[in-house]
């Protein structure tokens, strides 16, 4: 291979990475807009778009130096991500761990608790995901639940709810005591948004599945669901864990809007690191590649 050849092998693996948030754009459309039955994009819309993909790629790669930091410095990061279904919190999780080391940045999204669960201190099965030294944990949903869905749906007694709101401060101060940087984020859309966005997964069979029973009756239920947020955002917003309310009815700037903020919190500095090189392969005159069975190769349909 002579090198321009290399470098055309080069370029095309690295316009295939960014294909994968192409993917995720198109996850975002309705079925209705990929079958083609809504009006071309303005000339504004194109501009608007190649803006946020232009942005996206340069939070990200701040992300990989936040990254870097974190690794080096030993630091230790939870980050909270709370709202209503279909707020936007997965689309912000998928952008913020889209380049990173899963190794580093992982997520917790904790299903519902077990009969065991149930039994124990609350905080206890969220403790078992807090982070060692260099490492970033998103949570998708948390110990905020019982805040919002079990209080509005019944899952915990008034006792229950109220010990919550005496332990939640008391249980984040003791975090940030520890050395655990804790960011809260919740995502704000419309009763008119989260609507058309419920309609959008039943009518996309690649989304349904996003949509559960407890997702529609939080439909019904939208107003006790207001009631609860403004409890749990009066109650629990502290000096060493604040609230951070991110504006989420337009998901691109959702997404840019929040990993600029979660940058600026963030004392992170670029970390050096050496030169990398390529070393040589070593070859041996008695190496043979054998082979493979046809029978295991994968049938090349595409």
């Amino acid at each position: 291979m002579n090198d321009e050849e290399l470098v055309r092998r080069i370029h095309r693996e690295l316009a295939d990475s960014y294909d994968e948030e192409l993917e995720l754009e198109i996850e975002d459309r309705t079925i209705e807009e990929l079958a083609g039955g809504v009006d071309a994009k303005t000339e504004q819309d194109k501009a608007d778009r190649r803006l946020y993909f232009r942005e996206l790629f340069r939070l990200q790669a701040e992300l990989v130096k936040l990254q870097d930091w974190v690794v080096a410095t030993g630091h230790k990061v939870v980050i909270l991500f709370e709202g209503r279904d279909a707020a936007g919190k997965g689309g912000v999780i998928k952008r913020i761990t889209q380049r990173l080391n899963p190794r580093v940045c992982r997520v917790a999204a904790l299903p519902a608790p077990n009969d065991r669960e149930r039994t124990q201190w609350y905080f206890q099965r969220y403790v078992s995901h807090l982070p060692a030294a260099g490492e970033i944990v998103l949570f998708d949903r948390s110990w905020y639940n019982r805040a919002g869905v079990e209080r509005v749906m019944g899952f915990c007694t008034d006792d229950q709810y109220e010990e919550f709101f005496r332990s939640a401060p008391e249980f984040e101060r003791m975090l940030a005591r520890s050395g655990i940087q804790l960011i809260k984020y919740w995502f704000s859309i419309t009763d008119e948004e989260q609507h058309m966005r419920f309609l959008s997964r039943i009518h996309d069979p690649l989304k349904q599945w996003k949509l559960s029973p407890m997702d529609l009756e939080s439909r019904r239920r939208w107003e006790d669901y207001t009631k609860a947020k403004e409890i749990m955002l009066e109650r629990t917003h502290i000096p060493e864990a604040p609230w951070w309310v991110v504006q989420a009815v337009d998901k691109k700037k959702a997404r840019l809007n929040c990993i600029h903020h979660l940058l600026n919190l963030m004392p992170y500095a670029e970390i050096e690191h050496a030169p990398i090189s390529l070393p040589e392969r070593v070859r041996h005159d008695d190496y043979f590649r054998r082979e493979v069975s046809s029978e295991i190769v994968v049938p090349e349909i595409y």
